[in-house]
C-alpha cells in the first residue's frame, strides 16, 4: 500500500490551507452573525468566494474521472483525502469549494447515470455551483438503514410518474438555492427485494413536494436543513427516471461508499481542530498552580486524542487508496470501518476538548459543540453505526470460513481418555 501525499497532493494543500487562512477564517464570525442572529442564508459572501475558488483552480476537488467539458479538478479519492481534512475544519467552507454533502454524491450519481438531457439540466449547474440539491431516502415510518424497507411510491400513470411518500432528514432540502431532489422509491413492489426501487429526478416546485419542517437536531439548527418532506401525487415526466426502474438500490451503493468516505475525510479535520484547541487551552490556563497540560489526566487526553485521531486518519487513506485502486466493491469493508471508526473518534476528541475548556466548551464561543455534535449525528447518518458493524462482522466471518481448516490447526485440546 502506497499512500503518501504526491508533489501535487502537497500543492494542491498548499494552495487550499492559503484560501483557507485568507478567505474563510476570517469570515467565520461574519458567517455566524448573518446565519444565527440576522437569519440571513445563504449569507452575503458565499457567491463572492465561489467565484474566487474558480479562479484558483480549488473547485469541484472530489469527483474523479470528469469528462470532457465538465468544470473541476480531477482528483483520485486518495488524492482528495486531504484536501477535505482541510475544508472540514470550517462546517460550510466545502460549499465554497463546491465539495459539499449531499451535492457531491448527487453530482456523481448523474455523472454515473444521467441521460444527456438530465446531465444538461442538472448536472451541469451543480457542477458550476449554480443552484443545490438534496438525496431524498430516508423515511419516518421505517428502519431506513435497510434501503429495501422504503415506502414512497413511483407509480408510471402514461408519461408520467406518480409519487406518495414521506421522507425526513433530508439534507440541504431547505437550502433556498436547493432545486432538485433525488429521490428513491419503489416503482415494483412485487420485484425481487434488491429490484424494487428507483430513483428519480423531482424538481423542488413540483406541485405536491412540501417541506413539512426543518427539524433541530441534538437541539441544533442547521439552516440548510435536514428536512421532513411529503411527495403528495406528484407528477414527473417518465423521462426524469434515473437510470432504469430497478436499478435504485445499486446506485445507491455507488452513491452512498464515496459519500461516507467524503464524511470522514472532513471528520479527521474536524478532530485536528478539536485537538488543536485543546492543547492551546492546556497551555494558557492554570489550575492548582499548573497550567493544564502539566496535569496527568490532560496530557493523557491530548495523547490518546493523537493516537485516535492518527489510526482514523490511516484507516480512511487506506480506504482511499482501496477505492482508486480496485473499487468500491472491493473496498466494502473498509468503508464500513472508517464509518462506524470515524464519527465515534471525532465525538471523542470533541468530548475531551469540552471538558479541558470547561463551561466556555459548552457554548457557542468555541466550535466545540457543534464538533461533538457532528460527530454524534454521523454515528447514524448514512447507516447507523451497528448497521455497519454488522457489515463488516458478516464479511469478516465469511472471509474466515473459507480458511477454517488451517485455523483449526492453532487449537491444541487435550487428548480424550
Amino acid at each position: 500500500m502506497h499512500f503518501g501525499y504526491s508533489d501535487k497532493t502537497r500543492e494542491m494543500q498548499r494552495k487550499l490551507h492559503a484560501f483557507m487562512d485568507e478567505h474563510i477564517i476570517p469570515r467565520i464570525r461574519q458567517w455566524n452573525e448573518e446565519v444565527y442572529e440576522q437569519k440571513n442564508f445563504p449569507v452575503s459572501f458565499m457567491e463572492d468566494l465561489k467565484a474566487l475558488a474558480k479562479e484558483e483552480g480549488l473547485w469541484n476537488l472530489f469527483l474523479p474521472h470528469l469528462g470532457d467539458g465538465e468544470p473541476g479538478t480531477p482528483l483520485t479519492n486518495l488524492e482528495y483525502a486531504p484536501l477535505a481534512e482541510i475544508m472540514g475544519r470550517v462546517f460550510w467552507s466545502s460549499e465554497v469549494f463546491n465539495c459539499s454533502a449531499p451535492d457531491t454524491g448527487n453530482m456523481e450519481l448523474l455523472h454515473l447515470f444521467a441521460t444527456p438531457e438530465q446531465r444538461e439540466r442538472w448536472l451541469k449547474p451543480l457542477l458550476n455551483g449554480e443552484i443545490r440539491s438534496a438525496f431524498a431516502m430516508t423515511e419516518p415510518d421505517v428502519a431506513s438503514s435497510d434501503a429495501t424497507n422504503i415506502t414512497t411510491s413511483i407509480v408510471r400513470d402514461g408519461d408520467e410518474y406518480v409519487i406518495n411518500g414521506r421522507k425526513w432528514f433530508i439534507t440541504n432540502a431547505d437550502h433556498p438555492n436547493c432545486t432538485l431532489f433525488i429521490l428513491m422509491g419503489k416503482t415494483n413492489f412485487e420485484a425481487e427485494r434488491h429490484r424494487q426501487q428507483s430513483m428519480i429526478l423531482v424538481p423542488r416546485d413540483a406541485p405536491g413536494v412540501t417541506v413539512v419542517r426543518n427539524p433541530k437536531v441534538l437541539n441544533h439548527f442547521s439552516p440548510e436543513g435536514h428536512c421532513e418532506i411529503t411527495f403528495r401525487d406528484v407528477r414527473v415526466p417518465v423521462t426524469n427516471i434515473l437510470g432504469g426502474e430497478g436499478e435504485g438500490f445499486a446506485m445507491a451503493q455507488a452513491r452512498l461508499g464515496p459519500g461516507r468516505i467524503h464524511h470522514c475525510m472532513r471528520a479527521i479535520g474536524q478532530a485536528e481542530l478539536a485537538l488543536d484547541l485543546m492543547v492551546a487551552r492546556s497551555q494558557e490556563r492554570k489550575t492548582f498552580g499548573k497550567y493544564l497540560y502539566q496535569h496527568g489526566q490532560v496530557r493523557e487526553s491530548i495523547a490518546r486524542s493523537r493516537m485516535e485521531i492518527d489510526q482514523a486518519r490511516l484507516l480512511v487513506l487506506k480506504a482511499a487508496w482501496m477505492m482508486d485502486e480496485v473499487g468500491n466493491k472491493v473496498a466494502a469493508k473498509e468503508i464500513a470501518m472508517i464509518k462506524a471508526v470515524v464519527p465515534e473518534m471525532l465525538a471523542k476528541v470533541a468530548d475531551r476538548a469540552m471538558q479541558i475548556f470547561g463551561g466556555m466548551g459548552f457554548t457557542s464561543d468555541t466550535p466545540l459543540v457543534d464538533l461533538y455534535t457532528h460527530g454524534r449525528i454521523l454515528q447514524i447518518a448514512d447507516g447507523p453505526d451497528q448497521v455497519h458493524q454488522r457489515s463488516i462482522a458478516m464479511m469478516e466471518i465469511k472471509q474466515i470460513q473459507q480458511k477454517l481448516a488451517s485455523i483449526a490447526r492453532f487449537l491444541t485440546p487435550p487428548e480424550r481418555l
